[in-house]
């Protein structure tokens, strides 16, 4: 299907371009989000007549854009969670919970525009991509742990997924104990 775009879609186009994109994706998703309009003469009279409001509407978002990215770029957003002992979360974090997150931070942020491909499912710090707009990428900090003195460590650049041995005052492991204590089982 053919289609005049009336903002800039990922790779596909700029406003005003006419492109040719599978049906599906512009019934489904450019068409009633209006993104684009099909590609009949009446629309491109139409686009035409309206090309400096679309254009100058476009302009606003971006603009509008720009300002929460200044605020939002390098955010640290900290999310506490429960997990097992390998720092693998109970549940997971999803851009639901990142929305929600940074709205209580003060910054109004739409659940699409977090580019997470698959929820976070692990405790650690990770960068999450914001696209607030076309042309307006940012990227925040996600740190996730199981208290809020976990997540300050983590903050600092400590891996609290790693655990050490500390050494009893007969020089063994705690470790070797338990496994010295698993073989008293096993004898005759």
């Amino acid at each position: 299907m053919k289609v005049i775009l009336l903002e800039r879609v990922g790779r596909s186009g700029t406003i005003g371009d006419e492109i040719n994109v599978k049906d599906g994706f512009a019934r489904n998703f450019l068409l009633p989000q209006g993104k684009a309009l099909r590609a009949t003469e009446a629309n491109r009279k139409r686009f035409e007549n309206e090309r400096a409001h679309i254009e100058q509407r476009n302009e606003e978002r971006r603009s509008a854009a720009a300002g929460i990215a200044e605020g939002l770029n390098g955010h640290a957003v900290v999310m506490i969670r429960q997990a097992g002992e390998t720092g693998q979360l109970y549940g997971s974090v999803a851009a639901r919970d990142i929305v929600e997150a940074l709205a209580a931070d003060g910054f109004t942020v739409q659940r699409n525009q977090v580019d997470l491909a698959d929820a976070i499912k692990s405790v650690g710090v990770h960068t999450v991509p914001l696209n607030l707009h076309a042309d307006v990428s940012v990227s925040i900090t996600v740190n996730v742990a199981r208290s809020p003195d976990e997540a300050t460590r983590q903050a600092e650049g400590e891996d609290v997924t790693v655990h050490t041995f500390e050494a009893d005052e007969g020089g063994d492991f705690a470790a070797g104990q338990a496994d010295a204590a698993a073989d008293d089982r096993f004898e005759d």
